[in-house]
């Protein structure tokens, strides 16, 4: 049975609350989540269950730091996110979308080789997204180019567009 583990660190847009899965062997946790105050339907609060351990997510710590420092624009870390087959696509085409660049939801869709008029459950695969920032569910927006929809509020996703086009911090 897996052990799931948590810690917190300060960022620009609050506290974040992060999660992993440890292996069986020992060793750093694999990120299972990354949740920002008040995000829809995500924890505010460990479960029940989790241990505290910063050690084992201090590899993650370390790299949203840089990130938001501008020191990186990439995460090279194991995941291990929670999601239907479906979901998964949509997620594994977030990780496409380079740094600084956005795209549109039906854009999306078609990274992910879906129908470009799947927007609606894209969108909830993107908003279902477990790991804020890491995977920059931020970077999509609506077909007019508008900020819609962030589970974490759109006021933090127009700061991280923000950070990512060097206009912020």
């Amino acid at each position: 049975m897996s052990t799931t583990v948590y810690t917190t660190m300060e960022s620009p847009l609050g506290r974040l609350l992060l999660s992993g899965v440890l292996p069986e062997g020992g060793g750093a946790a694999a990120l299972a989540t990354v949740t920002a105050p008040g995000q829809k339907y995500a924890l505010a609060e460990p479960a029940d269950g989790w241990e505290f351990d910063p050690e084992a997510l201090a590899e993650p710590v370390a790299q949203l730091t840089a990130y938001f420092s501008g020191e990186r624009t990439t995460f090279d870390l194991p995941l291990a996110p929670e999601g239907t087959e479906f979901r998964r696509r949509i997620w594994a085409a977030l990780d496409e979308v380079p740094y600084g660049t956005t795209v549109t939801y039906g854009r999306l869709a078609e990274l992910a080789g879906e129908s470009p008029r799947m927007v609606r459950a894209v969108g909830g695969a993107v908003g279902a997204n477990p790991l804020l920032i890491v995977r920059p569910c931020h970077r999509v927006l609506g077909a007019n180019g508008s900020l819609t929809g962030f589970a974490a509020g759109v006021d933090r996703k127009r700061r991280l567009l923000e950070l990512e086009s060097g206009t912020l911090l």
